[in-house]
């Protein structure tokens, strides 16, 4: 998906403005929950988020949502990851 298209799909889905976020390489954030919902497009790099026993890769062009307090856990890639953001 392209940063146009996922945009207007945030707007559609009542997000307010998307923020950029980006974080270094080869860190791993331990299982954790926040009290918003967020769905984010993966402008560079990778990360892996894992949700109980599934852990998923999303690369460029991928997309990731997770609901509000949702327990998981992230692993950024070897070249960090930076991603667009919309949270509600």
């Amino acid at each position: 998906m392209n940063r146009t298209t996922f945009t207007e799909s945030l707007t559609k889905d009542g997000f307010p403005e998307a923020v950029l976020v980006t974080r270094e390489a080869n860190i791993t954030m331990d299982v954790h929950q926040h009290p918003f919902e967020a769905k984010a497009l993966i402008v560079e790099g990778d990360m892996h988020i894992r949700v109980g026993d599934e852990e998923r890769t999303y690369k460029v062009g991928d997309v990731f949502h997770l609901r509000a307090n949702e327990a998981h856990s992230e692993r950024y890639g070897p070249n960090g990851v930076t991603y667009l953001v919309g949270r509600k």
